[in-house]
């Protein structure tokens, strides 16, 4: 099993940053690396199209797994009879006053998953970050035009 964690923090309150995330259907107008289509609903299946900085595009549906409204969600993507297994996951956690922390983290399982992880782990991260800079500068946006 290979993972993959990054983090951010954010000036706006954990509710603006779940706004942003929430709504998959819009994540093409803020995030260059995401986009998504679907319900934020548990046992859902969505449809993302990944496009890291120096990446292949790939198209996955992915199914919700794993959600705490207002605080966490993840998906997983399952391939070739369990060979590979993506579980890609999203956390805001509410800091100061005003101010969170973002967390998006991926494992990686399965022979095929182990490999494609060891192989692309630079890409990835630079996408990670990617998302989390945008995700932080959408957010504070709406953040600030709602006071």
């Amino acid at each position: 099993m290979k993972s993959l964690h990054t983090e951010i923090g954010i000036d706006t309150k954990a509710e603006d940053v779940w706004g942003v995330l929430k709504d998959l259907d819009n994540w093409g107008t803020w995030n260059p690396v995401i986009k998504a289509q679907g319900t934020l609903k548990l046992g859902e299946t969505i449809d993302i199209s990944l496009a890291a900085p120096g990446g292949d595009p790939m198209q996955l549906q992915p199914v919700i797994t794993q959600l705490d409204e207002g605080r966490e969600f993840c998906w997983t993507v399952r391939k070739f009879l369990g060979l590979f297994k993506a579980e890609h996951g999203f956390r805001v956690v509410p800091e100061d006053k005003g101010r969170c922390r973002f967390e998006h983290f991926e494992t990686f399982s399965g022979p095929l998953g182990t490999a494609a992880f060891s192989k692309q782990e630079k890409l990835l991260k630079t996408g990670f970050e990617v998302v989390n800079r945008m995700l932080k500068r959408e957010a504070e946006k709406r953040g600030r035009a709602s006071t």
